[in-house]
């Protein structure tokens, strides 16, 4: 045991701690040494290890931040004191010691609660103390300070318990069972119970005892104030999927569903690569539409009174407009004298800080509708706050909502503009009004610690460019506080004074940054993390463009090329960014870090790289997002050809000489590109393509297309396989067996379908121990050698 942690001393002693910026630096002599694909393609530490998931001490003096680590796959955490920018990395056997990403305070913010390694500790921030509150195998979370401040709140299990501050006693606040009541009404006798009962006497005697010892028990819990309380019981069949305690403790918010049976049809994934040497196979996950449809009962436990009130939606507006729209009316629109509301499952609920508000946000699992809601904890009636309809669907993010501090009301953001904006409302005046407007998209939204005011992340100057803006409470104005010109998000220090900033440009991975929380406050660099090699490289520089479309707004693009002039005109790669609603023409540093370095590459050989965020990319607000609606690969082409008339228009490229490529949902647009317009590319790389949208999971796919049930002619219209008939030029096809994802399986019957077709220009090649994102530098050096060797093959 001594010689492990004297060898763990010796191995973290050894790693290098990133540089804080000085004066001193020197600047790094450039390496023009071509770039080869085994740079690339080489673990990423190479680069350097850059800081990710920063965060503040309780103290606002000391910053957090985690790195990878070269050795393992558990990053380290670092630390900086900010009065003297001393930087260190925080042992293990210090790492419990070391404040919390997340903490909650006191009413006087005096007391901080955090949970590290599923245990709770208690912060005295006057006298700088901290106590252990439990060292349990069980996982506890979500801690709160209850009104009195004698008492806190948390989860232990998914069970709410109650611990008193002073005391230490823990009391479990309710207890669920889904089954019948045993006290409930006397069941009905069948004929022979009925017959035993009449025939003997001691069987009714016992029986009678029985029930007044239960009955004696019950009495005794209600009565023993030292007694766990009585059961909750449930509906059988039921199980719980959230709760929330009031903050008097007293009201306890519950949500409710339907269990999922274990006959739940789900795909297999194979593992033929193993330590066992077995073939191991794991249960992934069912296709849409046929995972078991849910619905959450919510309701609202009196933990005194053990009264139980269930909450009426019927208020809601559109609770029951169940019209499908792309179907025919007499298929979808029948007379019904009992309609049933939509179901619907809650997003986020918050209590008021005095405790005596609820509000919810839910939303329709046709994904066509949100609602922000006020419960009447009398009746259980639901009062409409706000309603956001939408006949494509409701985005996933900007779902954000928090009450002001005074209890008076709450903040919240909504697409209602058709773009993410905040909006408030208050309880006396019981209405919605707008806090920002424009065409652009808030989110990161956090109230200051004194309450005046709401941070922010917003991209007003520019879709690519993200900065940290404040809205000052009641009534503004709109304030950028950062002019970082990349894309930057920040964490407001508990003091309210300070930002600490992560921010990043095209060409710098992201940093951390330290500024005042005040307009025209200048960011000072606290971190320094790329490698030597790596700041050597002459990287290309993208150009940020914006392409006149036929169908709308600008198109977004990073564009790459090479500097020197050319005789002839050069051929194109065409790169398809992935998850359809994810944004990669921004300012800062792409998540496609591997392909940004493989452009540079590919410029250094001669090609112009385009980049586009086509329609369905996030950044450009909701029309932009949703017009992919039932017709995933339409409009994103109709982008990319946009796209391509301007560089032959604008630059000297051969329309002739273009390839495409890109993964998931980029390679499933790669294969609509070369099965829908074939002729159109000299080749294409599709990388864990989704091949048949009717085999991709529920969540995702349903917001887009209904559901294959539903909405058949939308999957058939979406899915390449479809069209896999129409394949004449070169593709590639690159999957991890290990995807689940996007399951291997959709490669290879797309690739049965062409073997049935008879194609002859398809590769397929398997990488039996990759997932959705390889990891293995050899495979990626192998899949992007495949990529290379292709466009050079039929571009060239």
């Amino acid at each position: 045991m001594l010689r492990i942690l004297a060898l763990a001393v010796l191995r973290f002693a050894a790693l290098p701690i990133a540089a804080l910026p000085t004066s001193a630096q020197q600047a790094v002599p450039k390496n023009d040494t071509p770039i080869t694909l085994q740079e690339i393609m080489a673990d990423p530490a190479w680069m350097g290890r850059f800081p990710k998931r920063a965060y503040w001490a309780p103290n606002s003096k000391t910053v957090y931040y985690f790195r990878t680590n070269p050795h393992d796959d558990e990053p380290d955490l670092h630390s900086i004191e900010l009065e003297n920018r001393t930087a260190r990395r925080i042992n293990e056997w210090d790492r419990g010691s070391a404040s919390a990403p997340r903490g909650v305070y006191d009413r006087a913010r005096k007391r901080r609660l955090e949970v590290r390694n599923d245990d709770l500790f208690l912060l005295d921030l006057e006298s700088n103390t901290e106590i252990q509150l439990t060292r349990t195998s069980a996982r506890e979370a979500s801690p709160q300070f209850l009104l009195d401040g004698d008492r806190i709140s948390f989860r232990r299990d998914r069970r709410p318990f109650i611990r008193n501050l002073a005391t230490g006693l823990e009391s479990e606040a309710a207890i669920f069972k889904f089954e019948e009541d045993p006290a409930a009404e006397e069941p009905t006798l069948d004929h022979l119970e009925e017959q035993q009962a009449r025939l003997f006497d001691v069987l009714k005697t016992r029986k009678e005892r029985r029930e007044l010892a239960s009955e004696r028990e019950h009495s005794s819990r209600d009565m023993d104030s030292t007694r766990v309380p009585q059961p909750w019981y449930l509906e059988p069949g039921d199980r719980q999927s959230g709760f929330s305690l009031s903050p008097d403790g007293t009201r306890l918010f519950l949500r409710t569903a339907k269990d999922t049976p274990s006959s739940e049809q789900v795909d297999q994934m194979p593992k033929f690569v193993t330590e066992s040497s077995w073939v191991e196979s794991v249960d992934v996950r069912p296709h849409v539409g046929l995972a078991n449809p849910w619905s959450e009962r919510l309701m609202v436990l009196d933990i005194e009174t053990r009264e139980r009130v269930d909450l009426d939606l019927s208020a809601l507006p559109g609770i029951f407009n169940k019209h499908q729209p792309w179907r025919e009316a007499s298929e979808t629109e029948s007379a019904d004298e009992n309609p049933t509301p939509k179901p619907v499952y809650v997003i986020e609920n918050r209590w008021s800080p005095d405790g005596k508000e609820l509000v919810i946000m839910l939303r329709s699992l046709d994904n066509k509708d949100r609602w922000l809601a006020r419960l009447d904890q009398a009746t259980g009636a639901v009062q409409p706050i706000h309603h956001l309809h939408d006949e494509a669907w409701i985005g996933w993010r900007f779902n954000e909502l928090g009450w002001f501090k005074n209890s008076s009301g709450i903040w919240f953001t909504s697409e209602e503009s058709g773009y993410s904006q905040l909006y408030c409302w208050t309880i006396e005046d019981n209405s919605v009004r707008p806090m920002t407007s424009g065409s652009f998209e808030i989110d990161q939204v956090e109230l200051s610690p004194d309450g005046t005011a709401l941070y922010f992340r917003a991209n007003h100057k520019d879709p690519g460019i993200h900065e940290v803006c404040r809205f000052p409470l009641p009534d503004g104005p709109f304030e950028a506080l950062t002019d970082l010109g990349g894309r930057t998000s920040g964490k407001l220090s508990p003091d309210g004074s300070m930002l600490l900033l992560t921010s990043s440009t095209a060409l710098a991975p992201p940093e951390l940054f330290l500024q005042a929380a005040e307009v025209g406050a200048t960011a000072k660099q606290l971190t320094d993390s790329q490698s030597p090699d790596f700041k050597a490289r002459s990287w290309v520089e993208p150009q940020f463009i914006r392409i006149p479309s036929e169908n709308g707004p600008d198109i977004h693009a990073r564009l790459y090329e090479p500097t020197e002039a050319s005789d002839t005109p050069r051929p194109v790669v065409a790169f398809v960014h992935g998850s359809g609603y994810l944004q990669n023409a921004h300012r800062g540093w792409s998540g496609y870090f591997r392909e940004f370095m493989f452009h540079s590459f590919l410029v250094q050989a001669g090609y112009v790289v385009i980049d586009i965020d086509y329609r369905a990319s996030a950044g450009y607000g909701r029309d932009w997002r949703t017009a992919i609606y039932r017709q995933m690969g339409k409009p994103e082409l109709d982008d990319y050809f946009d796209a391509l008339d301007w560089l032959v228009t604008n630059r000297s490229v051969d329309y002739e000489r273009i390839g495409i490529y890109g993964g998931s949902y980029g390679g499933f647009l790669a294969l609509m590109a070369l099965f829908k317009q074939p002729g159109a590319f000299a080749c294409g790389a599709a990388l864990r393509p989704v091949t048949d949208w009717s085999h991709y999971n529920h969540g995702y796919t349903s917001n887009i297309l209904n559901t294959p049930q539903d909405d058949p002619e939308a999957y058939r219209l979406s899915s390449p396989i479809e069209f896999a008939a129409d394949l004449e030029d070169p593709l590639l096809i690159c999957h991890g067996m290990l995807d689940d994802n996007v399951l291997v399986k959709d490669s290879i019957r797309l690739a049965q379908r062409l073997i049935e077709l008879e194609k002859e220009n398809f590769e397929l090649a398997l990488y039996p121990v990759e997932g959705h994102a390889f990891r293995e530098p050899s495979s990626w050096l192998d899949e992007y050698r495949r990529i290379f060797k292709l466009f050079e093959t039929h571009l060239k």
